[in-house]
């Protein structure tokens, strides 16, 4: 299975194997105090960079890859 996300540099979606990529969580605090928590793909590139693609929590909980 592969993940597509959108490479910036070269204005264009790119297709990135599983094996490439990991899981991760971003939480940050509101102004007025609550948490939220955004969830999200990072994959590596053939060139060494790295893509990052928000996801919903149900998808990032049935990918079955490493938690960075």
């Amino acid at each position: 299975m592969s993940v597509e996300f959108y490479d910036v540099k070269n204005r264009q979606k790119v297709t990135v194997e599983d094996s490439q990529i990991t899981k991760t969580s971003y939480t940050s605090t509101t102004k007025n105090g609550s948490v939220r928590t955004r969830y999200a793909f990072r994959g590596k590139l053939s060139d060494g960079r790295n893509v990052t693609k928000f996801c919903s929590k149900d998808d990032w909980d049935a990918k079955d890859v490493p938690v960075e």
